[in-house]
């Protein structure tokens, strides 16, 4: 039997989401479920194990037609051995060989693992805001902050695997929130989804008033609206957040001179009041006047599980 097919997972911190391929690189179906925080990796490993069994169920498929799955995690990812030592937005998975785990439950089908950002800078690249580019940096800005790096049309890993965790390198070294990477005071704690809403509580606490205490849930979503409607502490934040991501992006394009950045996840939806903070602070801090260009994503929601469903037909 022919294995035509190839499944892929993008699996982040809030959900996980599925998509079913052709050989051809055509989306045919997809599924998605939230993620669960407390899960071990055997436990997470499962639940998707569980899903792709379903996907292919109900395209009338079995294990015989597919060809390879995809998995993009957010974690530090020693990619030649396929085996995750941390992740930070899931801390109960650690220390666990992902890919083994999969193949051994997954007979004759080959698994790829890598980072989620890494999956993501693929997809761009090929199929998105990046066609064309020589370099480029995927950068991640939603629950998590973290990056992708092609270098001369290839993925850049770095000696482990897990180049481009921008999100970890550190702002402010033991000051601020304690992220999930072990550190204090790392861009991810201060300008990704998951702990600006810490950062928010914390100035309530300390007294500053704003309309979001009344908020039930507090997310992106209801600091985008707060700002929207003139809420001084909503303000505080875009400004905290921009300035972060700018310090960020400045040391990146540093370090690399890469002058394409592409921006995808969920913080995007803030536009232009988070966006052309980040782009005036840049600016105010690049002394060279060469271009540098931010772009925006182009495949939207299903650039995860096209980058991850790459890694395969990169790797087959």
């Amino acid at each position: 039997m022919d294995r035509n097919y190839t499944i892929g997972i993008d699996a982040g911190g809030t959900k996980v989401a599925y998509g079913l391929f052709d050989r051809e690189g055509n989306l045919l179906d997809r599924m998605q479920h939230p993620s669960d925080p407390q899960a071990d990796g055997p436990a997470f490993s499962d639940r998707m194990l569980k899903t792709i069994r379903e996907l292919l169920e109900g395209n009338h498929l079995s294990l015989e037609n597919l060809l390879g799955v995809g998995i993009c995690m957010p974690s530090y990812i020693l990619f030649d051995e396929g085996y995750i030592y941390l992740t930070s937005a899931l801390p109960e998975i650690r220390e666990f060989a992902m890919r083994d785990y999969f193949e051994e439950r997954l007979p004759g089908v080959k698994v790829v693992l890598d980072n989620d950002s890494n999956g993501a800078a693929l997809a761009e690249y090929q199929r998105g805001a990046g066609r064309g580019c020589r370099h480029m940096v995927y950068m991640a800005v939603s629950t998590g902050v973290g990056s992708g790096i092609i270098i001369d049309g290839k993925l850049f890993r770095g000696s482990y695997g897990w180049a481009g965790e921008s999100g970890h390198m550190l702002a402010s070294p033991g000051e601020g929130v304690l992220c999930g990477c072990g550190n204090r005071g790392c861009f991810m704690s201060y300008a990704s989804g998951r702990y600006v809403t810490r950062h928010l509580r914390i100035r309530m606490l300390e007294g500053a008033g704003s309309s979001l205490e009344e908020t039930a849930d507090l997310n992106g979503e209801a600091l985008l609206a707060a700002y929207k409607e003139g809420d001084s502490l909503a303000e505080e934040m875009l400004d905290s957040m921009a300035h972060y991501l700018a310090v960020c992006l400045f040391n990146i394009y540093q370090m690399l001179n890469i002058h394409v950045f592409v921006f995808g996840g969920g913080l995007t939806n803030f536009g232009e009041p988070l966006f052309g903070r980040v782009r005036r602070e840049f600016d105010r801090y690049n002394k060279i006047p060469m271009p540098v260009e931010f772009r925006f994503a182009e495949l939207k929601k299903d650039f995860g599980i096209i980058g991850a469903a790459e890694l395969v037909r990169g790797e087959a």
